[in-house]
């Protein structure tokens, strides 16, 4: 894979003199405000996204599409393209500004989510879901960059935190509004009102947010030194604590994704409840659990890190791994209301290493390779999670339907708590090499920016 050509350097993108605060002019008030722009961009993302799993049952049935088609609608079409255009994109963002970069793919998804309404058959679906795979490619990582230049390493992990939490503040708002508009409208309609906002809301964050410098909160100068593609792969992948974290997040991330996507599908199909009563539970559970587990997870990943840094993946690792039984109890469960009451705590633990590998994967980055590490993290929990997960789960479940019936979903899902026990055990594998991959990050961050 080549780099696409490196753009001019943006005045934004300009390293603070020698000798000055970098962080002069940046208040922790407008630090913690462009936090806030950035989560709501991140929640119409994943209302944008997660909207398609709401409406599974009315799409298979005008279509005629199986199990295995859907999945690989909500699963591969989008994340495909999603991972691929990451890297690129990512590699843009570590030369250009990255706030215009997250102003483009917010038009380009949200005007996709629009065209998803008007599609004509599954061919025109599934090419709209890649427009907005595409699209959102260019959400995340520069985030993840700015946030790491607005916040210093001993917050970071909360504040990437609650810019993930956008994940389920965005899916709990799809499913309860999903489910209101599955109710009362056809699906169409549906995704041409979710698309709308994305496009009003490009001017509050070309209007509001500034470009900072780079290296801003670590105080730390910018060279100018830019790193391919090839290098960044290659210091990255020499930390044996980081190769261990992204096969734990490949795992964790396919049973992540798996209830993401029919978790909305299963309760109606499996035990009959009916689209807004789901919604409703959906958006407790996801949307309160999700945000509980992931902004607990990066609050005490911080606290725990300052004491002793390799516990910043060990920790949530061992709580996530609590959480694995509970969720195997209630995919299990013939009683929706018992089903529902252990999801809940599942969702919450299984959710807290998120934030740590995140800001993990920021800290084991020089600065300058920074977006481009948050896309290759993205890439691998993409490809495995929001690819492979749901089209994993749809397979599974034709696989099991001659034999189970309905029960097929629930057995499908069942089949992916394995993997996040796994999962879980690398990310406690990974604190072993962390500390002493952190002390190499620091020296090599020395030598490059002088």
């Amino acid at each position: 894979m080549s780099d696409i050509p490196s753009p001019a350097r943006e005045d934004g993108d300009q390293p603070p003199a020698a000798g000055t605060n970098a962080s002069a002019g940046q208040s922790p008030a407008y630090a913690n405000y462009v936090l806030g722009v950035l989560f709501i961009v991140y929640v119409l993302n994943f209302i944008d996204r997660q909207a398609m799993s709401v409406f599974i049952g009315p799409i298979k049935a005008e279509f005629g599409a199986s199990d295995t088609a859907m999945g690989l609608l909500v699963g591969f079409a989008f994340a495909l393209l999603y991972t691929f255009a990451g890297i690129p994109i990512a590699r843009w963002a570590d030369r250009a500004n990255r706030r215009n970069i997250i102003a483009i793919g917010l038009a380009v998804w949200s005007t996709m989510t629009i065209l998803t309404g008007l599609a004509k058959n599954f061919t025109h679906l599934l090419v709209a879901r890649l427009g907005v795979g595409i699209g959102e490619a260019a959400g995340t990582p520069p985030s993840h960059s700015l946030i790491a230049d607005y916040f210093p390493m001993h917050k970071r992990a909360t504040a990437l935190g609650i810019y993930s939490t956008g994940v389920f503040a965005g899916s709990a708002i799809a499913y309860l509004g999903g489910g209101y508009l599955r109710e009362n409208f056809d699906w169409r309609t549906a995704f041409i009102i979710l698309g709308a906002p994305g496009l009003l809301f490009v001017l509050v964050l070309l209007l509001t947010v500034r470009e900072p410098p780079r290296g801003m909160s670590d105080q730390r100068r910018d060279s100018g030194q830019t790193s391919t593609l090839r290098e960044t792969l290659a210091f990255l992948a020499s930390s044996p604590s980081w190769l261990c974290m992204m096969a734990g997040a490949a795992c964790l991330s396919i049973i992540g994704y798996g209830i993401l996507m029919w978790g909305y599908e299963f309760y109606g199909r499996v035990h009959g409840m009916n689209p807004v009563e789901v919604g409703k539970w959906m958006a407790i559970i996801v949307g309160v659990g999700g945000c509980t587990g992931t902004l607990l997870g990066g609050v005490l990943a911080d606290r725990i890190a300052l004491r002793k840094p390799s516990h910043l993946v060990r920790f949530p690792g061992m709580l996530t791994l609590i959480g694995m039984p509970l969720g195997a109890a209630s995919l299990a469960m013939e009683s929706s209301s018992l089903s529902l009451l252990l999801l809940f705590p599942f969702y919450i633990l299984m959710n807290m290493y998120i934030p740590a590998t995140y800001s993990a994967n920021q800290n084991l980055a020089r600065l300058d390779m920074r977006a481009t590490a948050s896309a290759i993290v993205l890439f691998v929990m993409n490809i495995f999670g929001a690819g492979a997960g749901p089209f994993i789960v749809g397979a599974l479940s034709d696989f099991f339907a001659a034999e189970h019936g309905v029960d097929s979903l629930r057995y499908a899902l069942l089949c992916t708590v394995g993997l996040g026990i796994v999962g879980c055990l690398f990310f406690m594998l990974s604190s072993r090499w962390l500390g002493q991959d952190l002390e190499r990050v620091n020296r090599s961050s020395a030598a490059t920016t002088g």
